[in-house]
């Protein structure tokens, strides 16, 4: 039996007889034999694939979280006792929705009031008025002292703009009842409440009645290299930027958003830039605090040369892959690698349209060896090592 020349480690094939206890040529030419593709054995078994050419997408996966579009706490703006809820924890509502109302009777007695120092006011001015008038026609014919005129047309004019003051303090009396209703200022759904019916509730309170989250749109926050800067900043400017995101560790079809915001700085502590995409956000599929997964669309090669990933070998000199020749011999050949996207790798240079890769089988090929492709994988697996010691 003749040996094979091709062989893996890129050794000769001994010539020397085979050393007793190790198996003979009869055995399966030794160990190079019983592997079927380093020292005999015939053609190597392998599996293939072709080199297509198809759009590609450049992508970036990174990992983001979800941002409200708002938050809102919602708070007292007068002191008084809490007399109604108009919602339950985690409603949704809308802006203008009435949530909370306090006691306004203590605020309507106020209007009250400053609508009677109003009347009170007025009666006076409308005497002084008439008292200025008087004091004008006797001024002409003398029969009153210039100073006692002054005297009178300043108390009127006092008492005129008192009229004014009066109008706004009912302006204001009326403002403090209107804030007696709380109402939502955006929409989005409500937390936990931290207020109850009864409660006294303060214009001055730290906490928050409850807080309103913004949920539609969302804003999904992440961080890419620095490195993609100019890339991102030229693609954003000329076509704008897709984003589409999944709640981490789910396999629901991703939500489709856009970049609307980049950051006016990188994080020298990361090497990273800061961005946000917003997304509709509809279905309510993107909770704001919760991680997703985020993949950035940069741009796409409408005609990227593809191979499957299992093609790709490492090597010393760098990235390669055999190519199947016509007379079914292999050549490693060097590759440059694009980038990769799930299992395709796109490649940059070295390989056309058309060609065969080896994607299985590639530890027993060197350079020239012979291969074939009827028996598959399986096939080059099945061979059993030759017997030692006999």
């Amino acid at each position: 039996m003749v040996a094979a020349t091709a062989c893996s480690q890129g050794a000769a094939t001994s010539s020397a007889p085979p050393a007793e206890g190790r198996g003979g040529a009869g055995a399966g030419g030794g160990r190079g034999g019983g592997r079927g593709g380093r020292g005999g054995g015939g053609p190597v078994p392998v599996a293939v694939a072709t080199v297509t050419q198809k759009p590609m997408a450049v992508n970036v996966r990174v990992v983001g979280n979800v941002e409200a579009a708002s938050t809102v706490g919602i708070r007292a703006q007068v002191t008084g006792a809490l007399q109604t809820v108009h919602f339950k924890e985690g409603d949704e509502v809308t802006a203008g929705q009435l949530l909370f109302t306090l006691d306004p009777r203590p605020f309507d007695l106020a209007v009250k009031q400053a609508e009677v120092t109003l009347a009170r006011d007025t009666s006076q001015w409308k005497n002084a008025d008439a008292q200025l008038a008087r004091s004008v026609e006797m001024l002409a014919k003398g029969l009153v002292a210039p100073a006692t005129h002054e005297a009178t047309l300043a108390q009127a004019n006092a008492l005129k703009g008192q009229l004014a003051a009066d109008q706004v303090a009912i302006e204001n009396a009326k403002l403090q009842l209107q804030y007696t209703k709380i109402t939502a200022p955006v929409s989005g759904r409500t937390g936990a409440l931290l207020v109850f019916a009864g409660a006294l509730v303060r214009n001055n309170d730290t906490a928050p009645l409850v807080v309103i989250n913004q949920v539609s749109p969302v804003f999904v926050s992440f961080a890419v290299p620095a490195r993609l800067l100019d890339q991102i900043r030229g693609e954003r400017a000329h076509q704008g930027l897709r984003v589409i995101a999944a709640p981490a560790g789910t396999s629901d079809p991703p939500a489709s958003g856009t970049v609307t915001f980049l950051d006016n700085a990188v994080d020298v502590t990361t090497d990273t830039i800061r961005m946000k995409a917003t997304f509709t956000n509809k279905d309510r599929r993107l909770w704001p605090g919760a991680f997703v997964d985020v993949t950035l669309r940069l741009s796409e090669n409408p005609k990227a040369l593809v191979v499957p990933n299992s093609a790709v070998q490492a090597s010393q000199q760098g990235q390669l892959v055999y190519v199947v020749k016509g007379d079914q011999t292999v050549e490693a050949r060097p590759i440059k690698v694009g980038w990769t996207e799930g299992d395709e790798t796109v490649i940059a240079g070295g390989l056309a349209v058309g060609e065969t890769v080896v994607t299985d089988g590639q530890l027993r090929l060197t350079a020239g060896a012979k291969i074939t492709t009827g028996g598959g994988r399986g096939q080059g697996r099945s061979e059993q090592p030759a017997q030692r010691g006999q």
